[in-house]
């Protein structure tokens, strides 16, 4: 995995791995070098190979992913996104003794994944999209995200005044995730609701100055990119997803199940995992009127939050924790395994 320092596919290739090694898989790590994730990993048991990754004209990441496979003598290598299945794909090379997997969380250029002997998206949709672009639909399949079992975590500190109702958001600040229109809906709603955004990213500046714009002043913390996502949904009352473009939404996960109602726009991934009106609301993307208004009558309506909490937590139960989707990907490895061993 080669992605960047901070981000939902990449925590999710953490959490992923993890879980695979306390159920007993043996699993190799091969990671971009990055302190923070190496430490997590090896904190769990899982002391990853760190390497460069780089650009065009990095010579030296494909002999050494080469050499670490060969030495480990995987059944399977899994290439997690693009950067990744380039390497694995010339790591590979021909005669190799393992198959080669890649796993999509995006709709991303196919061409890095050309070399694959199965797919893995984290939706049906993008199953679905693959299969559209020409890929073999017959070598795709669907195998889902799984969220951390976030419910009772202690709540965060969070820095607003007494009497304040907490909203929180997540994710990596990016016009994709279009916090932009959150801060907005902001501005509609009453003065006492605050918001908390967690995350870093390149509209940082952007947000920030578009909050002070609409006045909103202490209403919006910034804090960061945080790991205590359990905590922060303790902390507050909705977790809101306003995401433009959003391929799965893992942060929609940890909302069912820290067990809060969850009001996103009907981006893709939400769409899909979202059954509206029960284990939450959607609404157009890119309308803050629509949103404030979700949220409002939310808010005024206890009963309702609870509800829409308790479907929510009951949908992550059963279809978003990590034993069902575990089983899923074992599945999804012994079929690459058994392809490769069937073109042998």
């Amino acid at each position: 995995m080669a992605g960047a320092a901070q981000g939902g596919a990449e925590a999710f290739f953490e959490r992923l791995v993890l879980a695979q090694h306390r159920a007993g898989l043996s699993v190799l790590a091969v990671i971009r070098r990055e302190a923070g994730r190496a430490a997590r990993l090896a904190a769990g048991g899982v002391v990853p190979v760190q390497l460069g990754f780089g650009g065009p004209l990095d010579l030296l990441t494909a002999p050494r992913l080469r050499a670490a496979l060969r030495g480990f003598r995987p059944q399977v290598t899994v290439a997690w996104m693009n950067r990744a299945a380039r390497f694995s794909r010339a790591a590979t090379g021909r005669g190799a003794e393992w198959a080669l997997a890649g796993r999509l969380g995006g709709a991303y250029p196919l061409r890095h994944y050309a070399g694959c002997d199965l797919l893995a998206a984290n939706t049906r949709g993008l199953c679905d999209w693959i299969a559209a672009q020409g890929f073999p639909r017959e070598r795709v399949r669907h195998v889902p995200n799984f969220a951390a079992d976030l419910l009772g975590a202690a709540p965060a500190t969070l820095p607003f005044p007494p009497g304040a109702v907490p909203l929180l958001a997540m994710g990596r600040l990016h016009t994709n995730k279009d916090f932009g229109t959150l801060l907005r809906a902001m501005a509609l709603l009453p003065t006492q609701v605050h918001l908390a955004l967690a995350g870093e990213g390149p509209e940082r500046a952007t947000l920030e100055s578009l909050a002070h714009e609409l006045g909103l002043g202490a209403r919006v913390a910034f804090l960061g990119w945080r790991q205590d996502v359990g905590a922060l949904l303790a902390a507050s009352r909705l977790l809101v997803v306003p995401s433009r473009i959003e391929p799965l939404g893992n942060v929609v996960l940890e909302g069912f199940s820290a067990a809060r109602p969850v009001v996103a726009t009907a981006a893709d991934g939400p769409r899909e995992v979202i059954e509206p009106g029960r284990t939450g609301l959607l609404v157009p993307i890119g309308d803050a009127p629509a949103l404030a208004t979700a949220i409002t009558g939310l808010l005024a309506d206890p009963a309702r939050e609870a509800a829409l909490a308790a479907a929510g937590r009951a949908a992550f139960e059963a279809h978003h924790a990590e034993p069902a989707a575990l089983a899923a990907w074992a599945g999804f490895l012994d079929e690459a395994a058994a392809r490769k061993r069937g073109a042998a």
